[in-house]
């Protein structure tokens, strides 16, 4: 075999070589994350009651139950970004929110996780149904809605248990038309959403005593 015939066979691996170099020091696709940032609800005029809630793990409608930031942008149609995300599942991330909104207003003894083991006086189980970002063709909103449930603990009479049942909607402008835009906009439907869940459930405690 000629030295150049030899030549080309040992050069002959190190384009492969190199170009999995190159291919492997590539950056992948960076996968961001966004969470809910805002100030919990300031409510004035109430006083603390002496009453103990549970918090139950809000269910999530099957179209949101992912950690993956939904879009509409389109009648009937709803897609998700590849690389942008929630921390966590809309579910835990409504029900730890108002958790911590609820025990910042001062108005309840206590604010229980699920697991707890101490006792409570009333129970307050959710659901998150709607929790996306709609891209209309002049703004893009964020959509939120929050349904609740608030239960007497040790009510023997299943007709007296459920106390009141309600859905909560809210609707913000995004100033920014990206992920982060669309994060800011849903927290501060939060917050207003909030704010109406807690003096609700205070005043309907408040009513049943």
């Amino acid at each position: 075999m000629d030295w150049y015939k030899k030549l080309f066979i040992l050069l002959l691996p190190v384009p492969l070589f190199f170009g999995a170099c190159i291919s492997l020091k590539q950056p992948k696709n960076k996968v961001e994350f966004y969470t809910l940032e805002y100030d919990s609800p300031r409510i004035e005029v109430l006083h603390s009651t002496p009453f103990a809630i549970r918090m139950e793990r809000f269910s999530v409608a099957p179209a949101y139950n992912s950690n993956r930031i939904i879009y509409r942008d389109g009648s009937f149609k709803r897609n998700s970004y590849a690389y942008y995300k929630w921390r966590v599942n809309p579910g835990d991330l409504v029900t730890s929110f108002l958790t911590r909104d609820i025990k910042q207003s001062g108005l309840f003894k206590a604010v229980l996780p699920h697991d707890s083991r101490f006792p409570s006086s009333y129970i307050i189980e959710g659901s998150v149904d709607e929790f996306f970002e709609s891209d209309k063709k002049i703004n893009w909103e964020a959509v939120l809605s929050v349904g609740i449930t608030l239960m007497a603990e040790n009510e023997p009479d299943i007709t007296k248990k459920v106390l009141y049942q309600k859905t909560y909607h809210a609707r913000k402008i995004c100033k920014q038309k990206n992920p982060q835009g669309l994060a800011k906009a849903m927290s501060t439907a939060m917050a207003e959403i909030s704010g109406k869940i807690i003096e609700d459930i205070y005043c309907c405690i408040e009513t049943a005593q």
